[in-house]
């Protein structure tokens, strides 16, 4: 049975990963017209995301990558931007000339 819930009352809940980590706290929906494109999650201090994104405040998760929602919400661990493991480059680009 399919169970309704206002968009209002996701927020400050709970997101973990299907693999059981603790991800960060639902901040706020991305809605266009009547369709939820996407849920911007915190980086809570402790969580998951606070460990791998550092200084960044949260990221926005598509909604296709929610599996469940119920007392928490339960997401794809696609939605992870990179694991702790693995080396991720950053490359930075020089700014451009300044127009004389």
């Amino acid at each position: 049975m399919l169970q309704m819930r206002k968009v209002s009352e996701t927020f400050s809940m709970k997101v973990f990963t299907d693999e059981g980590h603790y991800f960060g706290d639902i901040e706020e929906a991305v809605i266009t017209q009547t369709k939820i494109h996407g849920w911007r999650v915190a980086a809570v201090r402790g969580s998951y995301l606070s460990k791998i994104l550092g200084n960044a405040k949260g990221v926005v998760v598509p909604h296709q990558l929610v599996k469940a929602m119920g007392d928490i919400v339960i997401i794809s661990r696609n939605a992870v931007p990179a694991h702790p493991d693995e080396e991720v480059e950053v490359t930075a680009e020089a700014p451009p000339p300044e127009a004389a």
